[in-house]
């Protein structure tokens, strides 16, 4: 009976444990991917042959998210294998925590963002016009700025005249640039009948009145757009975020319960030797 019982509770506890080891092999791959695609990048703009060139960017520089998110990927997927592989407390302990902290953090950065809308929108705010600074300086922050406005058929954070911030797209008489007043190519609204992207679509077009700029590039900023955009796609925003925060506490159970059944092992191979040392008594 006793036999029975011990072969069941292990059953289960392999169950788990190839579990949480398969889900976090795929995790752990998918942040090397990440990893490798930040390292990749790296090495095509130079930054690895010269280090200090990683704060010579004004601006936010889009490898930091894959690096970021790869690497908490990585140690995530590696203490997960590793500690139901080798059934190691300290590390699936460490899982739990590190799965426990993200999942706190993102919860309070909800409520935060919901409290505190305004401070939210100035920040968002001072994010696009630094970057709008620092557009020419990196060529992954032009491609995100680019995807961004053209995404939400917008132009500057809060409109056209913000890239006057930038110093080849400012109206100022001292700029020497051809782009003066102007704005890049994916402020221009596009013309279905248009095969190639004209890039020189945006030169000159601020100089022009604001009842001529309107057929030409997009007035509204990227703030309000994603605002609006938010307001339309709510319902599916929220079930997303709803659907991972689901998803972390869901998988925060089986480390937990193989811990528990550990716990269970282990004193139930103490039992006869506790019983063996009574009878000796």
């Amino acid at each position: 009976m006793m036999s029975g019982k011990h072969f069941k509770a292990h059953e289960v506890s392999c169950c788990i444990k190839y579990f949480i080891f398969g889900f976090n092999i795929i995790f752990w791959f998918l942040g090397v991917a990440f990893l490798a695609i930040g390292l990749w990048a790296w090495s095509e703009k130079g930054v690895l042959s010269n280090i200090s060139s990683i704060t010579d960017l004004g601006g936010f520089d889009p490898v930091w998210l894959f690096l970021v998110v790869g690497g908490v990927m990585f140690i995530l997927g590696f203490a997960g294998c590793i500690g139901a592989l080798r059934e190691n407390s300290f590390l699936l302990k460490f899982f739990s925590v590190f799965l426990g902290i993200i999942f706190f953090l993102e919860l309070t950065a909800g409520v935060l963002a919901f409290v505190f809308k305004d401070w939210i929108k100035d920040q968002l705010n001072f994010f696009i016009n630094n970057n709008i600074r620092a557009y020419r300086d990196d060529i992954d922050l032009q491609n995100l700025i680019d995807f961004t406005q053209e995404y939400w058929e917008c132009c500057g954070a809060f409109g056209a005249d913000d890239w006057n911030l930038n110093i080849y797209f400012n109206c100022t008489d001292s700029n020497p640039s051809r782009e003066k007043c102007g704005v890049p190519f994916s402020c221009c609204t596009k013309d279905p009948a248009e095969d190639v992207i004209n890039t020189q679509c945006g030169y000159d077009i601020r100089a022009k009145p604001d009842s001529d700029q309107r057929s030409f590039i997009y007035i509204k900023g990227c703030v309000p757009q994603f605002e609006k955009w938010l307001q339309d796609n709510l319902t599916v925003v929220a079930g997303i975020f709803i659907g991972i925060a689901l998803l972390q506490f869901v998988y925060l159970r089986p480390p937990e319960s193989f811990q528990r059944q550990e716990r269970c092992t282990r004193t139930a191979a103490r039992m006869p030797a506790l019983k063996g040392s009574t009878l000796v008594t």
